[in-house]
């Protein structure tokens, strides 16, 4: 009988230890610091594909003096066809923003609106142009 009481105390003692261990971790706590990893932070990204190459990169590109014209620092994202060519190109940047969509052998539609105002440039595969301005 004796051994019975110590195996019932031992059970006893080791079920409130269990419930006690186990009410102690917080699911939630571990939840959250999961949640503060999910922020990617860097100057840049690039997706490539299973070859290697890149199909798609956001970017940061410091301010750039061309031929006598500034341009300002801002963000680049490009979507890129799978012979390397940007198909789509969003800018945003503190003089403006731009979107353009091109295909290398059709030409290209781009939209833009900056300090100096905004235009649409439309240029077909014949080589014609067309640019509107309000």
């Amino acid at each position: 009988m004796k051994i019975q009481h110590i195996a019932v105390a031992t059970t006893i003692i080791n079920l409130l230890l269990m419930i006690v261990l186990l009410t102690k971790i917080n699911p939630v706590t571990a939840q959250n610091e999961q949640n503060k990893l999910q922020v990617l932070r860097g100057s840049g990204l690039e997706i490539t594909d299973k070859q290697g190459k890149i199909r798609a990169s956001i970017s940061f590109h410091e301010a750039v003096v061309k031929d006598g014209v500034t341009y300002p620092a801002g963000i680049l994202l490009r979507l890129i066809n799978s012979n390397g060519q940007p198909s789509v190109k969003i800018d945003a940047s503190d003089d403006g923003g731009g979107l353009s969509f091109s295909n290398e052998a059709n030409g290209y539609v781009q939209l833009s609106a900056n300090k100096s105002g905004g235009l649409l440039k439309i240029k077909n595969a014949d080589g014609k142009e067309q640019v509107i301005k309000p």
